[in-house]
């Protein structure tokens, strides 16, 4: 069985060193292996995207279940494991739940893989 990670709270932008600016300290690869550990799965990064290409800035639930054909409770599970990493904002409304990307924490956790990626 693999090794868990340990749970930290990684729901606020990254903000450490590039990785390309030399060793970085292990809380800090911890915290960049978390958020690349929750856009490892396809269903994941679909989503993202999704919610990315987006005309509105954000979509429900239901419709992006829809959209990569899964069901709304499986969808439910990759968009909290998508929240808990900072890289998605929730909001209910009445009995719909909706997304939104968080620019800032994707924009940073590339940042920090790159810092040339976003200029």
């Amino acid at each position: 069985m693999p090794k868990a990670l340990p749970t930290v709270d990684i729901s606020t932008p990254l903000c450490c060193s590039p990785v390309a600016a030399g060793p970085i300290t292990d809380d800090a690869a911890l915290e960049i292996a978390l958020r690349l550990k929750a856009l490892a799965d396809p269903v994941r990064v679909k989503l993202v995207s999704l919610l990315f290409g987006s005309m509105e800035g954000q979509e429900c639930s239901r419709d992006l279940a829809a959209a990569v054909g899964l069901g709304e409770s499986t969808v439910s599970h990759h968009l909290s494991q998508l929240r808990r990493a900072g890289l998605i904002d929730s909001e209910r409304r009445g009995m719909a739940v909706y997304h939104r990307p968080r620019r800032d924490s994707l924009i940073a956790l590339c940042a920090v893989l790159d810092p040339n990626c976003c200029r």
